[in-house]
């Protein structure tokens, strides 16, 4: 895969207070750019404007998108050429329709049916890690554990053919060993398969794993953008200071236990 997709002048506010300030972003393809800040700092509401899906009670003042250079709408690249991870993956689920039932759907939209869908829901399901496929297909959301259906969400992205992925802080929910296979699997489609990923995250050690550029909000502003090694090496913001001794604290805490 490749391209460019671009984020200019996002404005969100609710009932006159601004809440996101006019954010910048470029997602490349074949990379991993990490959105990070403390909470409440906008991250998620970042995410949810990019595609159009704030709750009623927020409103998107400004917001454009460009794929490749062309003006698109989040109408146009939502659930194609842009996947959504949510932070919990069973809301993103009908709770009584079976992962096979999902599937189907996301294939169907793109014009694949019968045997062809099903050889490629197989071959999503399996390149995401996940085995027993047809026990994982035949499931509802509530038989799955949260990573399964972190993989699953990633699975569907794969079908959908989405070129960038809106990952929503998709590992703070994880165990130790969840989280890990996650960011496996997300560097090795990134490498594989050319996809482009803004990772929503507060957590400075999936940043240092898995990503090559960062941005740091604060207040609904973006206060820094740097690649990784720069940002760790030198900050500049209070705000990426502040994340980095944070992350610093508990690394040498857990490394004393």
């Amino acid at each position: 895969m490749s391209g460019q997709l671009q984020l200019r002048d996002l404005h969100i506010e609710h009932r006159g207070d601004p809440l996101v300030n006019g954010i910048d972003l470029t997602l490349n393809a074949g990379h991993i750019c990490a959105l990070v800040g403390a909470s409440g700092s906008g991250k998620s509401l970042t995410c949810l404007g990019m595609l159009d899906l704030l709750p009623d009670n927020l409103q998107r003042l400004s917001g454009e998108l460009l794929l490749d250079g062309k003006t698109v709408t989040a109408q146009q690249l939502r659930g194609r050429e842009i996947a959504l991870v949510l932070q919990n993956p069973r809301s993103a689920f009908n709770p009584v329709r079976t992962l096979r039932q999902h599937a189907a759907e996301t294939l169907a939209v793109r014009g694949i049916k019968g045997a062809q869908a099903r050889m490629r829901m197989n071959e999503a399901v399996s390149d995401v890690g996940l085995v027993d496929i047809e026990r994982v297909l035949d499931s509802c959301a509530f038989q799955l554990s949260g990573g399964m259906l972190q993989r699953m969400m990633i699975a569907l992205a794969l079908m959908a053919e989405s070129r960038f992925l809106l990952a929503d802080e998709p590992t703070s929910d994880l165990d130790v060993v969840a989280q890990a296979r996650f960011l496996d699997l997300l560097e090795r489609l990134t490498a594989q398969r050319g996809l482009g990923v803004l990772l929503v995250t507060h957590d400075m050690g999936v940043v240092a794993r898995s990503c090559d550029h960062v941005a740091v909000m604060e207040s609904g502003l973006i206060v820094e953008k740097a690649d990784v090694r720069t940002l760790f090496d030198s900050p500049q913001s209070t705000a990426a200071r502040a994340l980095l001794h944070a992350h610093r604290t508990l690394t040498m805490e857990h490394a004393s236990q």
